[in-house]
């Protein structure tokens, strides 16, 4: 028996924020040779069910709601000709609908924001929703024309400290790590590994005593990067050089195809490392743990900056 393939997911509603998340993952589906499903979550669906016969005796919503999904899948089919496409009408709201479908999917991609959501939002509920939930890789389309479209031939990747392979062999490369190295070789480009540190001064300590160690812990724990006490920049520069090489070293080891890699420690904050990375990338790849039994939004701080301020798409791929 062969591998069933899963399919990219696509959210979309008639929004123009749903149509580039419609011609990325339509691209990202080309790419890896897999079919594309559209999905639309119609709400009406629920309460009056399908409504068969002709045009004339469907209602309003249901005749929006085909043409919503006949539109995306047109569009699909002229954006990557030899594409598979799907369309699924799914009867709850959107956030449930791709949660669902990203059950069985490669990965789900949605907009940034939806037809009803607030312009003042810098990301609609939905995609946060997706985001902190899902428990496959989503893509939240987002950012300036150039860095959606491709224009930049690479992939940057978040380098979390708790990825540090063992001193004796090198570890499998993270979920997020080998997501971005798949990526940037299908494109044909570059991948590059950031990882960010710093040496705790007055401020960090102030902070922990106010906020909480917890919290400072949570917004480095994804892909930020490390502090200590009594450490010189020097070690904490070399720390954070030894880190990015062991990462994608062990990457190499798991037998994937090379990829040309740039490896670049930061020193400062992991948010602002990534968002300026996010201005010179096709697309953001971070990682976002996943705690067994805890079904609030699990995201993290850095993550939550990313998602609301990167210049390209985000890819969040969960790890148990």
């Amino acid at each position: 028996m062969g591998t069933v393939e899963l399919p990219v997911v696509v959210g979309v509603d008639g929004s123009h924020a749903a149509s580039d998340a419609l011609d990325w993952a339509a691209e990202l589906a080309g790419r890896r040779g897999l079919p594309l499903r559209v999905v639309h979550a119609s709400l009406w669906e629920r309460y009056e069910g399908y409504v068969a016969g002709t045009a004339a005796d469907r209602p309003a919503e249901r005749l929006h709601s085909e043409a919503v999904l006949a539109t995306a899948a047109e569009r699909a089919g002229r954006r990557v000709p030899a594409l598979k496409v799907m369309t699924d009408l799914a009867a709850d709201d959107a956030v449930t609908a791709l949660l669902r479908a990203g059950q069985s999917a490669e990965a789900l991609v949605v907009g940034s924001r939806g037809r009803g959501e607030f312009a003042s939002l810098l990301l609609g509920s939905v995609g946060l929703g997706i985001a902190a939930r899902a428990q496959c890789p989503v893509v939240v389309v987002r950012g300036r024309p150039e860095n959606m479209h491709g224009g930049m031939n690479r992939v940057v990747v978040g380098i979390a400290e708790r990825e540090r392979p063992g001193e004796r062999e090198p570890a499998p490369p993270s979920a997020a790590v080998a997501f971005a190295l798949r990526e940037a070789r299908l494109r044909g480009g570059e991948l590059e590994a950031v990882h960010a540190w710093r040496c705790a001064g007055p401020e960090d300590h102030r902070a922990r005593e106010n906020h909480g160690a917890h919290d400072d812990h949570r917004a480095r724990e994804n892909h930020g990067g490390h502090e200590g006490r009594g450490a010189s920049r020097e070690d904490h520069a070399r720390r954070a050089a030894e880190l990015l090489d062991e990462t994608l070293g062990g990457a190499t080891a798991a037998g994937l195809p090379p990829v040309p890699v740039a490896h670049r420690p930061v020193e400062g904050s992991a948010r602002k490392a990534l968002l300026d990375a996010s201005a010179h990338a096709d697309l953001l790849v971070v990682g976002a743990r996943r705690r067994q039994g805890h079904f609030g939004m699990q995201l993290g701080l850095v993550n939550h900056a990313v998602l609301h301020h990167a210049k390209c798409p985000v890819a969040v791929v969960p790890v148990s």
